[in-house]
């Protein structure tokens, strides 16, 4: 029996294609490569990937409608590749539900990488703590479910890590670089990928995420996290 971890890549220039499906494949990963953004729900369901690498720009469906597609019912990871690299159209590709991007030309290996990294964190629930609570949230480590006041909160992968860390430093201003460190495991990278992602958080914790009462902004420093839904 294959054990491989399943990867659906989504790219219609059939170069990159077969040069990320070939690549890959000799990592040890099981791949199944389609072209166009059509096919690409029938094959989710049918073969359940443990991850999606999303071409943005894709004939028929587009990327970003794929992306919000899949999210509807799945909190699979899910790395978008464009070869649009100015800050708003990364911005699109995370807003629509994306855990990460790569714009192109991308080396293959930093490819294989992000594929780890989201991958080892979604293994890691078999090791997981019990249950454990803070403030109104409870979170259950072995599903990597969090719920607010007895209701599940519907988050992707990497918004869970965020939403965990944040939950883990109450109280504490924290820098949006130190967020790329700690949670995304990057040395270096877009701060935007960290404000898109809050944002997303927001829409999903805050009763009015105009007026968010647990995810502050502290203005040029970063974001504080308030367990008690405090002013200030």
């Amino acid at each position: 029996m294959n054990t491989s971890p399943r990867i659906l890549v989504v790219e219609d220039d059939r170069t990159v294609r077969t040069v990320v499906n070939d690549y890959l494949s000799g990592q040890g990963f099981s791949v199944t490569a389609v072209d166009n953004g059509s096919e690409v729900l029938a094959r989710f369901a049918a073969e359940r990937p443990a991850l999606v690498v999303l071409d943005r720009m894709l004939p028929g469906l587009s990327g970003d409608e794929v992306c919000r597609a899949l999210r509807a019912t799945s909190d699979v990871p899910i790395i978008m590749l464009t070869a649009l690299d100015a800050v708003p159209d990364r911005i699109a590709g995370l807003e629509s539900g994306a855990d990460d991007y790569l714009a192109k030309p991308f080396a293959l290996k930093e490819l294989k990488l992000r594929i780890e990294a989201l991958l080892r964190r979604s293994r890691q629930a078999g090791a997981a703590p019990s249950e454990f609570g803070l403030g109104p949230f409870r979170v259950d480590p072995a599903r990597r479910h969090i719920r607010r006041d007895g209701v599940p909160i519907p988050l992707t992968t990497r918004e869970y890590e965020l939403f965990l860390y944040l939950l883990n430093n109450p109280g504490r201003t924290i820098s949006r670089d130190e967020i790329l460190r700690e949670v995304w495991q990057w040395q270096f990278g877009d701060p935007s990928t960290v404000t898109v992602h809050i944002r997303r958080l927001r829409e999903k914790i805050e009763e009015d995420p105009r007026f968010p009462v647990h995810l502050k902004t502290e203005w040029g420093s970063g974001y504080r996290f308030d367990l008690r839904g405090g002013e200030g």
